[in-house]
C-alpha cells in the first residue's frame, strides 16, 4: 500500500436503489433523451422479462447512462461505476445503486457485491469496456466476463446504443447536437443458457453482440455534424501519420487534421468521413486508420522494440474525497508492464504491473485540463499518470498495453 491515506472501502455492501431517489434520477435523465430524440428497439426482448438480470451497456459518451436509464424505465438497478465517478458524491451515488470498482484490476469484493447486488430482484448495469471508446468502436472486453455471466446465473440483456460518440466523441467532449440517437435491447441469454454454455462460448456471443462502428451507423442514417470544430482534438486518437509515418506530430483545427512533420492535411466532412486535401486519402474512415495504427503497435511488439520511459506528473486517488498530487516520478512501459516510480509522503514508491495483469488500460485526453494520462492501478489506489512532453501517445499505451497481453498469452 502506497501512502497512509483513507482508502475506497471496495468491500462496502450495495444499497439497493432508494425509492425516493428514483424520481431525480428519471428527472436529470429525461431532458437529455428528448434532447436527442434518443428511442430504443425492445423488440428483442421478451415482453415477460423481468428483473434480476444482467445488462451489458456499450460505453461511448456520459449521455449512455441517461439512455440506459430511461431504456430499463420503470425498474431499479445497481450499477458498476469507477471510482473517479464517486469523488465529492459518494454518499448520494451509493444510495442510487452506485457499486464502485477501480479499472482494469481484479477485484474479488465486486464480485460479491454483483452477486448481493442480484437478490434485490433489480437490474444489475455493467459496461464491460470499463472506459469510453476511443473511436466509437467495439473496445476489448475481459475474458472474465463468460464467468460472471455463469456466476450470476440470471439472463443477459444487452443495450447497444448508437451516435453518443458521434455526439460527444471521447476526444473533444461536448455537445454536438446530433438528434434521432438509436439503440437496441435484446435478450441474448437466458438464465438456464448461460449454465448449458461455456464461459468461452458465452465471451464470444458476448462480443459479438457488443460489436459496433459509430462512424459507419452515423454515414448510413446520415446524422451530420455541422459544427465548425469537428475535427479538433481526433489528433489525440490519430497520433500517427500515415503519409510519412511520424509519431505525435498530428495536429486538428477546425474541420482539419494534420501532420505538423510533413505537412499533409485531411478534412473531416459533417458525415464523419476524412478526405485529403491533397493526394491520396490513406483512410477514410476514422476506425480503419486507427486499426492501421494498432497493426503498427502489433508490429514493434512482435519485434520487441516497443518502449516508452521518462518523466510524469503523478496523482494518487485513493478514495472518494479526491486526487492527491504526489508530484514528479517515472513511469515506463515494455514487454516487462508498466513500472511506475516516484515520491509519497516522503518515501519512494515503485508500482510495478506486469503484461499479464492488464488486458488493456484506462487513458483520458486532457483530464480535468491536467493533460492526458494513462491510469496505472492496484487493487487499493489509482494513479493518474501524466507524462511530459510531446514525444508520447496514450493512445499508443493503451493500444500496446492490449497487443503486450494477446502477445504474451500467445506465447
Amino acid at each position: 500500500m502506497i501512502g497512509n491515506y483513507k482508502r475506497f472501502n471496495m468491500s462496502a455492501p450495495p444499497r439497493r436503489q432508494a425509492l425516493f431517489l428514483l424520481p431525480v434520477v428519471w428527472a436529470l435523465s429525461l431532458p437529455k433523451v428528448l434532447m436527442h430524440s434518443s428511442k430504443t428497439d425492445k423488440s428483442g426482448l421478451p415482453k415477460d422479462l423481468k428483473p434480476p438480470y444482467l445488462l451489458l451497456c456499450n460505453h461511448n459518451a456520459f449521455m449512455d447512462f441517461m439512455v440506459m436509464t430511461y431504456a430499463i424505465w420503470p425498474r431499479r438497478a445497481n450499477y458498476i461505476v469507477a471510482i473517479d465517478g464517486f469523488i465529492g458524491i459518494e454518499g448520494l451515488l451509493r444510495s442510487v445503486g452506485g457499486i464502485g470498482n477501480r479499472k482494469f484490476t481484479t477485484s474479488l469484493p465486486l464480485v460479491r457485491n454483483m452477486l448481493a447486488a442480484r437478490e434485490f430482484n433489480d437490474v444489475i448495469v455493467l459496461f464491460p469496456e470499463a472506459r469510453y471508446s476511443l473511436c466509437g468502436t467495439s473496445a476489448v472486453l475481459p475474458a472474465s466476463l463468460g464467468k460472471m455471466a455463469k456466476m450470476m446465473n440470471v439472463p443477459v440483456v444487452t443495450l447497444v446504443m448508437h451516435g453518443h460518440h458521434i455526439n460527444c466523441p471521447f476526444w473533444h467532449k461536448g455537445n454536438r447536437w446530433v438528434r434521432s440517437i438509436r439503440s437496441e435491447m435484446k435478450l441474448l441469454f437466458t438464465a438456464e443458457q448461460t449454465q448449458a454454455l461455456s464461459a468461452k462460448d458465452l465471451n464470444a456471443a458476448i462480443r459479438e453482440a457488443l460489436h459496433y462502428d459509430d462512424f459507419a451507423w452515423q454515414r448510413e442514417n446520415s446524422r451530420r455534424v455541422r459544427s465548425k470544430k469537428r475535427a479538433e482534438g481526433l489528433h489525440r486518437v490519430l497520433y500517427r501519420c500515415p503519409h510519412c509515418d511520424a509519431e505525435y506530430r498530428m495536429d486538428s483545427k477546425g474541420t482539419e487534421l494534420f501532420c505538423e512533420a510533413c505537412g499533409k492535411r485531411w478534412e473531416l466532412s459533417e458525415l464523419g468521413v476524412l478526405s485529403a486535401k491533397d493526394g491520396e486519402t490513406e483512410y477514410s474512415h476514422i476506425p480503419d486508420w486507427y486499426e492501421w495504427e494498432r497493426l503498427c503497435v502489433r508490429r514493434e511488439v512482435e519485434a520487441g522494440t516497443y518502449s516508452f520511459e521518462g518523466e510524469v506528473k503523478i496523482e494518487s486517488l485513493p478514495s472518494a474525497k479526491g486526487f492527491v498530487s504526489l508530484g514528479d516520478g517515472r513511469l515506463s512501459h515494455s514487454a516487462e508492464g508498466f513500472k511506475l516510480s516516484g515520491t509519497c509522503q516522503g518515501e519512494t514508491f515503485t508500482l510495478e504491473r506486469p503484461v499479464s495483469s492488464m488486458y488493456s488500460c484506462h487513458i483520458e485526453y486532457n483530464y480535468k485540463g491536467r493533460g492526458d494520462c494513462v491510469d496505472v492501478g492496484s487493487f487499493d489506489d489509482t494513479f493518474y499518470v501524466y507524462p511530459k512532453g510531446r514525444d508520447f501517445s496514450v493512445t499508443k499505451m493503451a493500444l500496446a498495453t492490449e497487443e503486450l497481453y494477446t502477445h504474451g498469452k500467445a506465447k
